[in-house]
């Protein structure tokens, strides 16, 4: 039997604070909050979830891995996100569809065009 996929762990500064921030973003629950250590899943019994955990560098160099949001209203979720505390960043991307954020640790992350029909 292959592997499930239990979770993507984030380095961060402050797990407890960049996870609440995610989970805020995404609507996701806390599931795990120990110190040092914060998890979130879209429903408590619902895997894959984002393991947010103590990094003691901070981050200095574009995410090899990141997260795309596909929202209803791309403009509307990026002025929410922008409001949360993300940042638009320019990662060289040029003239796309997508919009490239920040959250408040630096971690780079796509708001994809509105959905599909």
């Amino acid at each position: 039997m292959p592997s499930q996929w239990e979770q993507i762990v984030v380095d961060a500064e402050d797990p407890a604070r960049l996870g609440r921030w995610w989970a805020e973003a995404l609507g996701y629950v806390i599931v795990h909050d120990q110190p040092g250590e914060v998890e979130i899943r879209r429903s408590r019994d619902e895997l894959p979830g984002l393991l947010f955990g103590v990094s003691a560098e901070a981050k200095t160099v574009k995410n090899r891995l990141h997260i795309d949001l596909r929202p209803d209203d791309q403009e509307a979720e990026v002025e929410r996100l922008v409001d949360m505390g993300a940042r638009h960043v320019d990662i060289g991307q040029g003239e796309v569809s997508w919009v490239v954020l920040a959250d408040p640790e630096g971690n780079e992350f796509c708001v994809l065009s509105s959905k599909r029909e």
